[in-house]
């Protein structure tokens, strides 16, 4: 416990310590979900460098220690966070594009609309908007967790294609992060390409490259 704890606990009467306590939820009764959406409430109003673990746990209405438990650190929880909401976008993209007749068809669409759909999240734009250095490391020096997600999403759809013969055959992981880095550019450089040239005519023509691109010779 550190000095600023012992300090109002010192100041605190047993009674009332013993009846906040007992108003507060535990960590056993607090869903990580609950945790994560006062996260995502805290970057929306805030952005992600200016996000604490205090704050969120203000927000969730729980003590800093039930937080504690379950993320170690404010880069956890948000990491977590955004996991959770890219997850959420990649599969009403996949949702999106099942109904397609073959696996190129899915994937073309998929992509699409996860083009679509992550420019308009509002997680996603703050991020791009507010915090725009923190994306940087994700372009020029790793993959991160999230573009990590998106590729298992685009093998499990080369894969099918290669099954059913509508995509052109090649080493997977080699196709997958070609995949990816397309989409990628797309979903960062949304906004700036689209000041003179109409979102959807833009989108028109990522759907033609990707659908090029994967054909059978």
């Amino acid at each position: 416990m550190d000095d600023e704890s012992r300090s109002v606990i010192g100041r605190v009467r047993p009674s009332s310590a013993l009846a906040n306590a007992r108003g507060r939820p535990t960590a056993a009764r607090v869903s990580d979900d609950v945790l994560l959406d006062a996260a995502r409430r805290c970057v929306l109003a805030s952005g992600l460098r200016r996000t604490t673990l205090a704050e969120i746990a203000r927000t969730a209405k729980v003590s800093r220690m039930t937080l504690y438990r379950r993320f170690p650190d404010v880069r956890s929880v948000l990491s977590a966070l955004m996991t959770r909401e890219f997850g959420a976008v990649l599969h009403q993209a996949t949702v999106s594009g099942a109904d397609a007749p073959t696996a190129r068809a899915r994937l073309v669409r998929s992509s699409v609309a996860a083009v679509r759909l992550l420019n308009a999240d509002p997680l996603m734009r703050t991020v791009l908007d507010v915090d725009t250095a923190l994306v940087v490391p994700y372009v020029l020096e790793r993959l991160g967790g999230t573009q990590r997600l998106g590729e298992k999403f685009i093998v499990a759809l080369l894969e099918a294609g290669h099954r059913d013969g509508s995509i052109r055959r090649a080493a997977t992981p080699v196709q997958a992060r070609s995949v990816l880095l397309v989409v990628q550019s797309f979903v960062l450089s949304m906004r700036p390409a689209t000041a003179d040239v109409a979102a959807e005519t833009l989108l028109g023509e990522l759907a033609h490259h990707l659908n090029a691109a994967l054909r059978p010779l």
